[in-house]
């Protein structure tokens, strides 16, 4: 199976069917699915990368943020 990159958030939502996939990212590494994790973010384009780490600002709390933050790069 070939690996998916380069998709929208909106394409990643019907792929997972999930309602957000930036939520869902951080829902996965909370439960501390590290590996899956960096999957999903690769799977993302860069427009939808700037808007997860956007998201990360606005909805994470800190300790988390700072974490995840360090799993992306």
């Amino acid at each position: 199976m070939r690996a998916r990159r380069n998709k929208t958030a909106a394409q990643q939502c019907r792929y997972y069917e999930v309602e957000n996939i930036h939520e869902y990212m951080v829902s996965v590494y909370i439960n501390g699915n590290i590996a899956p994790f960096k999957e999903l973010y690769k799977e993302l384009c860069t427009d939808a990368r700037k808007e997860f780490i956007s998201y990360l600002f606005d909805e994470v709390i800190p300790t988390w943020r700072v974490e995840i933050i360090q799993a992306t790069i």
